[in-house]
């Protein structure tokens, strides 16, 4: 893929894995992004922070239709087609299912799943126009293996790891190259209140997204192969992580009992 003067809508952009994305991008050739944030002041800063780009800054929320709408709208009126989408946009709440409000389920689920498939579903007739187009979905190593205390993350994140395949396959026809990216724990805000020792860095993670989208590879895992190993163990023996996570229940409870990005 040819980088150069395509035109990137990305969720969750200001910060974290997103930022850094956008940067390694820059780095790659691309000018032309529209970027969807909830804090005005970040996407201003981004703004500013990277001159040399051109953004269409959209403040909305992933998990409302509307804010949604607005930034298909933007991005028709200002582009007229779209050649890249990245949904990077996620939080987390993790603990006991039983501990968990009601309101944080519903919005782990509405910014993490709901939110990222209508996206996709409002922006594919811009993405159609493209005679090279990408989506770049961004789950979690624990979409792959859930642990105790993030049962519904976990669950959001393997949902979009099934989205992304179902939408590879639904849009064979078409030259739009779907992928996921499952990063592990990476040093970002949304990791301030969890207790982990080494962590990826947001620029370590970008730029194995990006290298995946030019190799054409359908899943970039972070983590190296001592990840790889989990993820074929947790699929063909997964009474050997269960047996882990009860061994570590104390000590994944105390390192998580904080983590909340919402």
């Amino acid at each position: 893929m040819d980088l150069k003067n395509k035109k990137v809508l990305i969720t969750g952009g200001s910060a974290g894995i997103g930022k850094s994305i956008i940067q390694e991008l820059v780095q790659r050739g691309v000018r032309d992004f529209a970027v969807v944030g909830r804090r005005k002041e970040a996407l201003d800063a981004l703004k500013a922070e990277i001159p040399s780009a051109n953004f269409l800054t959209i403040q909305g929320n992933v998990a409302k239709v509307e804010d949604l709408d607005k930034a298909i709208s933007t991005v028709s009126e200002a582009w007229g087609e779209l050649d890249i989408l990245i949904n990077n946009a996620g939080v987390v709440s993790a603990g006991l299912l039983s501990d968990l409000s009601d309101e944080d389920i519903i919005n782990q689920i509405n910014i993490n799943v709901t939110g990222l498939i209508l996206l996709t579903k409002k922006a594919l007739p811009l993405l159609m126009k493209s005679k090279e187009g990408a989506i770049m979905n961004l789950s979690s190593g624990y979409g792959y293996i859930a642990m105790p205390f993030y049962s519904v993350y976990a669950a959001t994140k393997a949902a979009v790891g099934q989205f992304s395949d179902a939408m590879r396959r639904e849009l064979h026809q078409y030259p739009i190259h779907v992928m996921t990216v499952y990063p592990s724990a990476t040093d970002t805000d949304m990791m301030k209140t969890a207790v982990v020792g080494q962590m990826d860095t947001p620029e370590e993670v970008a730029k194995a997204s990006v290298d995946g989208l030019l190799n054409g590879e359908i899943n970039v895992i972070l983590g190296g192969k001592e990840r790889e190993e989990q993820i074929k163990m947790n699929f063909l023996e997964p009474e050997k992580i269960d047996a882990f996570a009860a061994a570590n229940y104390e000590a994944l409870r105390e390192r998580t009992k904080q983590h909340r990005s919402m």
